[in-house]
């Protein structure tokens, strides 16, 4: 299992557009094989920016790169630039391989 993850900072006067752009834009994702789930994260504001983090979860690592290099990958990610002015400075990437997973899986 493969975790890739941006962070993006946002002044809360921005905070509205930002969350309206991704709950209302098309990810594509489930189109990609090996991808397993999404979450946009909102998380604390610190010194006058919130913190949010887009994690999505692979099968692999090689699935993610396979979805950059997809055209799943530039149908979602067409319109980005024109959101920049959203958050401050460009996101910040960070992916995990998994080295140990727990679930509790209720029916």
């Amino acid at each position: 299992m493969y975790i890739a993850m941006n962070r993006f900072e946002v002044k809360p006067e921005n905070a509205e557009a930002f969350e309206a752009i991704w709950l209302g834009r098309d990810s594509h994702l489930k189109e990609v094989d090996g991808f397993v789930e999404f979450h946009m994260l909102r998380g604390p504001e610190r010194e006058g920016r919130i913190l949010y983090a887009s994690h999505s979860v692979w099968a692999s690592e090689e699935a993610f790169l396979g979805w950059t290099r997809s055209e799943a990958f530039r149908a979602a990610h067409k319109d980005a630039g024109s959101t920049m002015s959203l958050h401050e400075g460009a996101p910040v990437f960070e992916g995990f391989k998994t080295i140990q997973h727990i679930s509790c899986r209720q029916a």
